[in-house]
């Protein structure tokens, strides 16, 4: 039996079923049809029979089909014109029919009529189709017989009705009806309708079904009107046909409000509607919504539809409980799969409709927008909104708007989200899996961290899926180190907790990966195993004595579990130890790991016992036996911090490692006979010391005293103050002498990470000590580094895959690089504050975007008197990175240091301070962390296809953490930085106090004026990052704003509970705009603005605070900054782009900011000496005037696109505002566009015309409209404003004519979109004159090609029609005399130039 639920026409079932009488008789040959002469009905005067066999069809008795001896046309014709023709005409046809009748009594011969003929002639002769149709169909294509057959057939059907199937396999009530499809031409319609409608109503179910999906093909246009209406109306009475019924409506051509009101019946109707009828229900109301009324539909259907009720989970629950039950019958089965065919065929319904129907997608987004944020969203609604993300590429930034302020606003909650996939995880993890073997880093980080989550929430789901996600491993050589810690984490998490039986296939191909990868050459596939080992080792020797979601069991590994860990440990250190590389990986792996605390004791103290003595063992010697060898340098024991006497004093053994490393190569490498033990690379130093300190602070509970003398111990060095023998030294000495230096510092960083947060005053003073002493040999690596190109650093991270992955960086110092005084990289040591990456906007003119700060003038002064060659250091690969407690040092004031004598008595206190260069160590080390874990991905976006890695490079240990937890640090933070910040800003102004206003006097110490000065920056950078953080929209961080704001408010007022967010931000807004009376460098100040707006985006009433952004703004561009010796300009040009367009975004008037800056500032500029600037805007400058013209042509064409076209609906006062704020912005105009005769540059002319064709358009489509309304009132203002934007519009022609001259094809790329729009601007004034009914006043002529200066530019085409051509002079002129006539002949002026451009050409 077919399917009641079939969606598609029923048009083949009657054609399988005819099909399949044709198959059951095979075809005959001639011979055969010849011998079944015999079977031929008897005619016995019957007039039926006798006029068939006379028209061409021989009637057969039996099984045997009825023959058609002629075409089919050709029998219908004959019969017609027999019919037609007979002498007892039209009772002919009575006893035609009768005949007929008679003949079809018998079953098996109605039968043979309904059943397509048998044809006698060959197919070669036939000039129609091969199909026959049956005698009935034949018959009914014969309009005098149509309606007395139909009759016929509608009095037969009734007696089949509840007859079952025969066992040929026909259905004779299909039979019968499908002979009235597809009829060529039906006479009497309405008749056929009737009947149709009333057989409908008697016929039972399953027939009813396939009559109503037969009507589309049985009825003609006119009759679906009435149809339609009693369709519907059945539709009300009888639920079970509302699939068929829904399916004919969808093809009839019905009234709109037909569709409506059915529309409207289905929707109420949702909530009980069988899950099998849902598709076809969905797609008839999507399918009949118009654009007008789509939101309001879709917000119906949105409200009445549930995801829950379509999914059905009880019914997929138990399917999946059928799944694991093998022995359930297989109907249960065809039930849930069934029920799962009808959800997928719904939503293939729903994606279609977004698909191809606008409308559809952009309601649906609407509605879900719409909802209040105190409703409940549904499933149905993210699950939309993910639809439509993916079928229509035009909606994805809409969508993800949409998702990200529902997530900000607190809508979509994780319980929304789990909602949602709950019952997907095998298409949710595969989707995963393909996304993390794109290849493509963003896809691979999100996807990871998404089968984390879900391996933390849901263990045993994810446990079912597993053998998706170890497929991965064949693709870790395309990942990087974290992305690879990350897989093993997880699939470790699946493979080792909590011994699932299913698990051991894991664990196998993961010990076989890892003891591949671990036995490789190759570092890049060692590093693999490296991490991959110890991410296993740490989740097998999981501390289970916490509770925890992914680990229950024991307190303690069993014997079997600390075997299986210690003996893959082992393994990994027998494979790293040849290679110092792999060995610091491991140390830092091994480090991080036990970081996490996820450490098992019993694996912790053997991992203690074994490190501290191998430690020991290869750095730590006795102080007083001093080293002896042939090294390059005396030995001598430095930085020591106490004064050991005795024998019981240690030191680092850094020196003697460094040589038998770098210079025994040429004896044997590593080949000290009389050495005891075995020598370790001093690059393994700092990472094992790391390990070390973090294992005996977490067996400890964070106190280090077994290690503290490590703090005070002095280190195995020489000399390392360069002096006079710096030039004298080899390449090899020289570079040792690096390496050496290098090695120091990052053993000082790993010790200020070990004891920044030990309580003791004696240690912080100590601590203190040492950050002193990394500032201090950063010095003087930098003039070591300036005399050693081409030098390779040691490296400090050790998850790099290749050192070419920092190709640019990899080299210290380059010759190119040595000249312009910085080496490429993210990272700048003391003596200056280097500009970031954040810091720098753009990079477009060279010469303006010197990495050397505008406050640093009096500094390179100096240097160059000194004739020091120096660089900076500013590569994060070749330094330890700082843990986020080191800057805990921040909250330092004065530090007692005790100084006890032998007897451990107090002999002395010494007060140490975080001094200055110290501070702006750790506020440099704090703003390149908080920008690179806070700073917006779009701030600092990786071009198309680039390697994002580098910018990740030293940061391993800061992204272990989350950007939550490293917000949260620097909002602790903020206490300090604002004590410091506000002695910063009291020592500015003492500073300018003692030189009479002047902050850089003659008086002023030049090194702590620009320590300060950096300081300064770096402080408002990191508020800046702190505060520009997206995550501060999520609700779970609002309590973290309110407690970074009223951190800074609290710096103005006593502490007040409970204050309102408004409150806090004004008073916050209040206290930082209190230093911009002390801001020492132009970048401070540029920095101080953004953290304004930073904080006034988070207000609801911003108005007030804007107006005070751009008096800062101003304030700043009109204070005199100080400059280098012989200088062109010490503020980069990005940083005053940025500022002036900060001023222009905020002022209340963008008109009168720009005819102040170019009325009043550039006069002033004009009238100055060479090298002098504006007296008002000390800014601006020469070399600076192309910045100010770039935006205040930008703002401009920006401002005048904003105001909105005249309407003639628009009151009078709203003509007049508009007519004057158009004449201010031609002013404006006006006066820049003139300013290209006195400051003629490239850029500038680049400039003029970009801008100047954008301000054109603007014209054309905002101005040029009120102009329509505003001439018959306001004729005089009119012609004013167009005779000055007439003179403006000829210099534009004049600089395209400079541009073609001069071949310039940077500005000629211009011209032709500029001449075109002027072209068009010419045309729209004779039009508003011809609507004004002042067509007479429009003339054109020809207008010449000049210069810039208005000499004639003489062409060949000029110099041949000169004699014909009118002076430009006389046509241009604009006499006021006929300014009433013809006040539009400085528009025809434009079109002068356009007339022209041959001349050009």
């Amino acid at each position: 039996m077919v399917s009641k639920r079939r969606l598609s026409k029923s048009e083949d079932k009657e054609s399988l079923t005819e099909d399949a009488s044709n198959a059951r008789k095979p075809p005959l040959s001639k011979k055969t049809k010849k011998s079944h002469v015999h079977n031929e009905v008897d005619e016995n005067n019957n007039v039926f029979i006798k006029l068939l066999k006379t028209s061409g069809i021989i009637l057969k008795t039996g099984e045997n089909q009825n023959q058609l001896a002629v075409d089919q046309i050709v029998f219908q014709k004959k019969l017609f014109q027999t019919l037609r023709k007979h002498p007892s005409y039209p009772g002919i046809i009575e006893e035609f029919v009768s005949g007929l009748e008679s003949y079809i009594e018998d079953q098996d011969s109605f039968r043979n009529c309904l059943l397509s003929c048998e044809r006698l002639q060959d197919e070669e002769a036939s000039m129609g189709t091969s199909y026959s149709k049956s005698l009935i169909k034949l018959l009914l294509g014969i309009d005098i017989l149509q309606p007395a057959i139909i009759k016929t057939l509608f009095e037969k059907l009734p007696e089949f009705l509840f007859e079952r199937v025969n066992s040929d396999g026909i259905s004779m009530p299909r039979l019968i009806i499908s002979q009235l499809k597809w009829l060529d031409r039906v006479v009497d319609g309405k008749d056929l309708t009737t009947k149709i409608m009333q057989l409908i109503s008697i016929a039972p179910v399953y027939l009813q079904h396939d009559f109503i999906t037969s009507l589309p093909e049985i009825l003609g246009d006119s009759q679906h009107a009435d149809v339609g209406k009693e369709l519907s109306d059945l539709l009300t009475e009888n639920t079970p046909l509302t699939v068929p019924i829904l399916d004919v409506l969808s093809s009839l051509r019905l009234d709109p409000k037909l569709l409506s009101k059915v529309r409207q019946l289905m929707i109420s109707k949702l909530s009980s509607v069988r899950l099998d009828d849902l598709p076809v229900i969905i797609k008839f109301i999507l399918h009949s919504v118009t654009a007008t009324d789509a939101l309001e539909v879709i917000s119906e259907l949105r409200e009445k539809l549930d995801l829950q009720h379509c999914i059905l989970p009880s019914r997929l629950h138990a399917s999946q409980s059928k799944m694991k039950n093998k022995g359930r019958t297989s109907s249960s089965g065809n039930q849930e799969n069934n029920g799962q065919d009808c959800v997928f065929l719904l939503f293939d319904v729903i994606k279609s409709a977004v698909r191809y129907e606008k409308t559809i997608s952009e309601a649906w987004i609407k509605a879900i927008e719409r909802t209040a944020p105190m409703s409940e969203h549904k499933i149905f609604d993210l699950t939309m909104l993910l639809i439509i993300y993916s079928t229509n590429t035009q909606t994805k930034k809409c969508i993800e708007r949409v998702l990200r302020n529902k997530i900000r606003s607190g809508c979509f909650q994780e319980e929304l989200l789990q909602s949602t996939f709950y019952i997907h995880y095998f298409e949710v993890i595969s989707a995963l899996v393909t996304h993390i073997c794109s290849g493509n880093e963003a896809e691979v980080d999100i996807a990871l961290d998404v089968l984390l989550e879900l391996a933390v929430l849901n263990l045993s789901a994810m446990r079912m899926n597993a053998v998706f996600v170890k497929g991965i491993l064949d693709y870790l050589d395309k990942m990087s180190p974290r992305q690879i810690r990350k897989l093993f984490y997880i699939l470790s998490t699946l493979a080792f907790s909590n011994q699932h039986e299913g698990s051991n296939h894991i664990q196998d191909d993961m010990h076989l990966v890892v003891r591949k990868q671990l036995s490789s050459t190759i570092f890049k596939y060692k590093l693999i195993g490296i991490i991959g080992a110890v991410t296993m080792a740490g989740i097998m020797a999981a501390d289970r004595s916490r509770s925890s979601s992914l680990t229950q069991g024991k307190a303690d590994l069993s014997n079997e579990q600390y075997t299986q860990v210690t003996s893959l440990l082992q393994l990994v250190h027998s494979c790293s130890e040849q290679s110092p590389r792999a060995s610091a990986l491991y140390y830092d792996e091994f480090a991080n790991l036990i970081q996490g605390g996820k450490l098992a004791p019993k694996a912790l103290e053997w991992v203690g016992q074994t490190i501290f003595n191998d430690f020991q063992d290869a750095f730590v010697v006795d102080l007083h036996v001093v080293p002896e060898g042939e090294y390059p340098f005396p030995v001598k024991a430095l930085y020591g911090l106490e004064e050991y006497s005795g024998v019981d004093g240690i030191a680092i053994n850094l020196l003697p490692l460094l040589f038998y490393q770098d210079f025994a190569t040429d004896v044997g490498r590593m080949t000290s006979q009389e050495s005891d033990h075995k020598l370790v690379s001093p690059l393994c130093l700092p990472p094992y010391f790391r390990l070390l300190r973090l294992c005996v602070a977490r067996q400890h509970n964070g106190n280090l005293e077994e290690i503290d003398g490590l703090l005070d111990c002095p280190i195995f060095l020489t000399d390392l103050e360069p002096g006079e023998k710096l030039e004298s030294m080899s390449v090899k000495e020289r570079s040792f002498m690096c390496s050496l230096i290098y090695l120091t510092l990052n053993w000082f960083r790993e010790i200020v990470n070990a004891f920044c947060c030990q309580m003791s005053p004696e240690m912080k003073g100590k601590v203190l000590t040492r950050l002193k002493h990394i500032v201090e040999l950063q010095k003087i690596l930098e003039k070591y580094l300036a005399v050693t190109p081409d030098y390779v650093p040691p490296l400090a991270t050790f998850e790099l895959e290749t050192v070419d992955v920092i190709p640019q960086t990899s080299t210290a110092v380059s010759a190119k690089i040595r000249k312009q005084g910085t080496i490429g990289g993210r990272k700048r040591k003391a003596g200056g504050n280097k500009t970031s990456s954040y810091d720098t906007f753009s990079k477009e003119d060279g010469s303006e975007c010197d990495p050397t700060p505008s406050d640093r003038g009096h500094l390179e002064k100096e240097s160059k008197k000194k004739e020091e060659k120096t660089v900076s250091l500013q590569n994060y690969a070749f330094f330890r990175e700082l843990d986020m407690e080191v800057f805990s040092i921040l909250h330092c004031g004065l530090v007692t240091k005790f100084i006890l004598d032998s007897e451990m008595h107090t002999k002395a206190t010494e007060v140490v301070q975080l001094q200055a260069p110290e501070l702006l160590f750790l506020l440099e080390d704090l703003s390149y962390k908080v920008e690179n874990m806070l700073t917006p991905s779009v701030a600092r976006r990786v071009p198309f296809l680039k390697s994002k890695g580098n910018q990740n490079i030293g940061f391993s240990h800061l992204h272990q953490r989350s950007a939550q937890e490293i917000a949260r640090c620097i909002v602790q933070l903020m206490t300090p930085m604002c004590n410091h910040l506000e002695n910063i800003h009291n020592y500015f102004q003492c500073l300018a106090a003692e030189n009479h206003g002047m902050v850089d006097g003659p008086g002023m110490q030049v090194q702590e004026y620009h320590l300060m000065s950096s300081c300064y920056q770096r402080i408002l950078q990191i508020f800046h990052g702190l505060f520009a953080w997206s995550g501060f929209f999520q609700p779970e961080n609002h309590n973290l704003l309110y407690l970074a704001l009223e951190v800074l408010t609290n710096r103005l007022k006593q502490r007040e509970p409970d204050q309102p967010l408004e409150e806090l931000l004004s008073q916050s807004f209040h206290y930082l705009q209190n230093f911009h009376c002390s801001v020492p460098s132009f970048q401070s100040a540029l920095y101080l603005l953004r953290l304004l707006m930073v904080i006034l985006e988070k207000s609801t009433a911003p108005a007030q605070k804007k107006e005070k952004i751009a008096s800062l703004a101003r304030q700043f561009l009109c204070r005199l900054w100080p400059n280098g010796e012989k200088e062109k300009s010490s503020i980069p040009n990005d940083q005053l782009h940025a500022l002036l367009g900060i001023y222009l975004e905020h002022t209340d008037s963008v008109l009168k900011a720009i005819e102040e800056i170019a009325g009043v500032g550039v006069p002033e500029l004009i009238n100055s000496s060479k090298d002098a600037s504006s007296s008002t805007f000390p800014t601006l400058t020469r070399q600076t005037f192309v910045i100010f013209f770039r935006v205040m042509m930008g703002e401009l064409e920006k401002t005048v696109k904003t105001i909105q076209a005249g309407t003639a609906a628009d009151s009078q006062q709203i003509h007049e505002e508009k007519l004057l704020y158009w004449n201010m912005a031609v002013r404006d105009f006006s006066i820049l566009i003139n300013l290209i005769k006195v400051f003629d540059s490239r850029p500038v002319l680049h400039i003029c015309l970009k801008y100047g064709r954008l301000f054109v358009e603007a014209f054309l489509k905002q101005c040029m409209p009120l102009l329509d309304f505003s001439f018959r009132k306001h004729r005089e203002d009119v012609l004013s404003l167009l005779e000055t934007f007439q003179l403006d519009t000829r210099l534009l022609h004049h600089l395209c004519g400079h541009s073609k001259i001069h071949q310039d094809t940077k500005l000629t790329k211009h011209v032709p979109l500029l001449k075109k729009i002027l072209e068009l601007l010419v045309c729209r004034v004779k039009a508003m004159l011809i609507l004004n009914n002042c067509r007479e006043a429009f003339w054109l002529g020809n207008l010449k090609n000049r210069d810039l200066q208005g000499e004639e530019i003489i062409s060949q085409n000029s110099q041949e029609s000169a004699a014909n051509e009118s002076e430009d002079d006389t046509s241009s002129q604009v006499s006021k005399s006929k300014a009433v006539e013809n006040g539009d002949d400085d528009e025809a002026s434009d079109g002068e130039k356009d007339s022209d451009e041959s001349d050009d050409d």
